[in-house]
Order: structure tokens, then sequence, then C-alpha cells
């Protein structure tokens, strides 16, 4: 049985979800590809010159905005320096172009320069002050600049058929992030935090796909996905007793009963959102 979701909320630290193994770096930049053509088609820099993204990670949106937009120059912040390194060895490629690499706190910035964009993707979920975040981007913004989010909804997932060993798991794995002082559900707060850190022109929408056997293909490619996002919590949730290592092998083996069910569903929001600073 899962430990009770509100039980873990009494509990909380700062710990990033995933870690930063090797394996888990090489996860979050395959990511970044697979999901590209879900998040980048509302996303639109053709008239910004000079962006500012946060939580960089190893750079895998990094990668796709300069090669989305070959004028853009970014400078790229991240809090874990085993992640900087990365990144700079994803880029290799983009030597020729401007990027700045700031190892930085992204509740603390510190920049010596203001963009007229920003881009936030899969970071606010872990912070435990999102607010702050925001306070600090828009202090780093010219006016008329723009922000662009894409964030977590994960109480958005259902799956068919249900199958309890991934009910369990990723139950587990929500209070697990909530537990280290991040947020699986805080892309329904963009707009409330966008307004409160005095943004205007505030748009939000969900985005997300809903995959099946019409697309068996395609449904697979995001089970196996899926499987590999929840592996890469999977050690750190045993070590701290949130669940026993035959749960996580009851989830991988649901997810491939879902993938190869004739009449398997998996259906999943994220929300984005997008600013102006007045």
């Amino acid at each position: 049985m899962a430990p009770n979701f509100w039980e873990i909320l009494s509990s909380t630290m700062t710990k990033y979800l995933h870690g930063y193994q090797e394996e888990e770096q090489r996860r979050l930049y395959e990511q970044a590809g697979f999901l590209e053509g879900l998040i980048y088609p509302w996303i639109d820099l053709n008239r910004n010159k000079n962006l500012l993204e946060l939580g960089s990670g190893v750079g895998g949106q990094t990668e796709i905005l300069l090669k989305l937009y070959p004028n853009l120059s970014i400078t790229c912040v991240e809090i874990e320096a085993s992640q900087l390194a990365q990144a700079k060895k994803n880029l290799q490629a983009f030597q020729n172009r401007n990027i700045e690499f700031i190892h930085q706190d992204a509740t603390k910035l510190q920049l010596e320069q203001k963009f007229d964009s920003a881009f936030i993707c899969w970071v606010l979920e872990h912070t435990s002050d999102p607010q702050k975040v925001l306070e600090g981007v828009s202090a780093h913004l010219e006016s008329n600049g723009i922000i662009y989010i894409t964030e977590v909804f994960n109480s958005s997932f259902h799956f068919f058929p249900k199958l309890p060993g991934l009910r369990d798991y990723y139950q587990a794995y929500n209070a697990y992030q909530v537990k280290n002082g991040g947020n699986p559900d805080i892309g329904l707060q963009l707009g409330n935090l966008l307004h409160q850190a005095g943004f205007e022109n505030i748009q939000v929408k969900p985005g997300g796909f809903l995959l099946d056997q019409s697309q068996p293909e395609r449904f697979k490619l995001m089970t196996e996905y899926w499987k590999k996002l929840m592996l890469s919590s999977a050690s750190e949730m045993v070590a701290s007793g949130l669940i026993e290592n035959h749960l996580v092998k009851e989830m991988e083996s649901d997810l491939d009963k879902i993938s190869n069910d004739p009449n398997g569903v998996f259906f999943y929001q994220f929300i984005q959102a997008k600013a102006i600073k007045p």
C-alpha cells in the first residue's frame, strides 16, 4: 500500500526530485527532444534577441531554442554545477553562438543585464518558492519583455486499464515531490503566480496528449518514456521508505500492460503560460 499523500506533507525539505546521475542527465536531454513537438508550437521568440533561461539543466531545451531561433542569445542559469558542465558538453556544436552559463540559485538572481524574454520549463515544480523566482525574473526583464513557462499538472494523469501498481507508485511519486519541497500541480497556479509577480497580458492554456491503440507506435513510445520518468526517482523513494522494491517492478509491469492492452489509454495535461512585464 502506498503511503497516504497528505501524511507525507508534514515533512518537507528542498531536494531535486530526479537527482543528478549520468543516467538522469541523459534522460533530461532525451526528454527535451521527445516533447519538443508538444511544447514549442505556442512559443514565439522570433522578435527577441536576449533570452534568460532559468533552470537550464543539461541544455536540452537550450539546444532546441538555439535551433529554432538562430539570432537568439541565451543566458542559462542553473543551480547545479554538474548540470552546467554537462550542458556545455551537450552544446559544443553551438560554440559560435552567444551562450552564457551562470551557476546561480533562481530564487536569488543577481544578474548584470536585463533581457527581452525569459523561458522556464519543468522548473517551478521543483522550487519551494516559485513566487520569488518569478519576481526575480521580472526584475531582470526589460519593459514589454515576455516570459514563457511550461509546467506540470500531475493530477491530470489518467490511464486505462486501471492498474494498482502504477496507481500506487504514481501517488507515492507525487508525494515524494511534495516532501522535497516541490509541487506536482504547479501548472494550475501559473496565472495567479504571474499576476502576483506583476505581469500583465497573462495567457494560460493546457497542453498534453491523449494516446491509445489508434496510434500504437506513439502510444508505446510514450509509455516507455513515462517508465523512464518514473524510474528517475525510484531508488531515492525506496531508500526514503516511501515505497518498496516490489512496487517499482509493478509500476513497470503495469506500463507494459497498458501499452499492449487493445483498450489501453494514456492521458496527461501540462500547463503553459505567457505574460508581459509592463
